[in-house]
């Protein structure tokens, strides 16, 4: 069943980097060009002058008119006399502080689905109690979790064939909530040959993280993932917002012949 108007959605970022500010800006281009979504708040977890990064961000986001809601996390922790936390610890208790603030901050606006694009905080219970998030994942549903960075390590360190992109729904199990969408695309073909031939999966199982993430192939990989993670985004929400699927769904839906094709068209649209 079609809907008869448009999504609303609150979009979260951190804002730190190109990936996230293409992103959104990707977002608007859509929406000028008739995607049936109205962002209803910009939520970013920095403040002005944090960082170069977010602050174009965030005057993107200011020269669109768009509600916007800052709340630096960093400031909030040290007001709050909390420590950073350490991988592989339970969350520190401010972290449900701020959560719950922001729940409070984001109430004041009327959306139905919110999305986390380039948020570096985990949500806990009274951020994604309150609201439903969908949260982006560079890898396909039962790839490796973790940061993109992370994630193609590990894609590279097993000489995997294919990777993808996922939307899941935001729970307490980081990054293995409910899986909504996903496309795959292969990421070792004639193209790249001479890349995985130069880095076999024996020499990058010793290889740190670090040095993976200056080599060629992991350029390639990541090159493949960005091209499509824009595309994706948009056919999910577009998706949701006709009505063809639901969050979270019976099983998730497989976008890839639609992002595939929005590749194939923007190419034309370039030559």
């Amino acid at each position: 069943m079609g809907r008869s108007e448009r999504l609303r959605i609150a979009w979260l970022t951190t804002g730190r980097g190109p990936g996230s500010y293409g992103a959104l800006e990707y977002l608007f281009g859509a929406m000028e060009r008739g995607l049936p979504v109205e962002l209803a708040v910009v939520f970013v977890n920095r403040e002005r002058g944090e960082a170069e990064a977010t602050d174009r961000l965030i005057a993107m986001v200011e020269q669109r008119g768009v509600p916007l809601e800052l709340l630096s996390s960093v400031r909030f922790r040290k007001s709050r006399g909390g420590k950073v936390g350490r991988l592989g610890e339970p969350l520190q208790p401010w972290r449900y502080e701020y959560d719950a603030e922001v729940a409070r901050r984001l109430e004041g606006y009327r959306f139905e689905l919110g999305v986390m694009f380039g948020y570096m905080l985990i949500a806990t219970e009274p951020l994604f109690g309150r609201f439903r998030f969908l949260n982006d994942h560079p890898a396909l549903p039962d790839g490796p979790v973790g940061t993109y960075q992370e994630v193609i390590g590990e894609l590279i360190r097993t000489g995997a064939a294919e990777s993808g992109c996922m939307m899941n729904v935001v729970t307490g199990d980081v990054d293995r909530g409910p899986a909504v969408s996903f496309c795959r695309y292969t990421i070792r073909d004639a193209g790249n040959a001479a890349l995985w031939a130069a880095l076999p999966p024996g020499a990058a199982a010793e290889m740190p993280l670090a040095a993976l993430m200056e080599t060629p192939l992991y350029a390639d990989i990541r090159a493949r993932g960005v091209a499509r993670e824009r595309p994706f985004l948009v056919e999910t929400l577009r998706a949701v917002a006709e009505g063809r699927l639901e969050v979270p769904p019976r099983e998730p839906l497989d976008l890839t012949e639609a992002v595939e094709a929005a590749l194939a068209e923007a190419e034309r649209a370039v030559y």
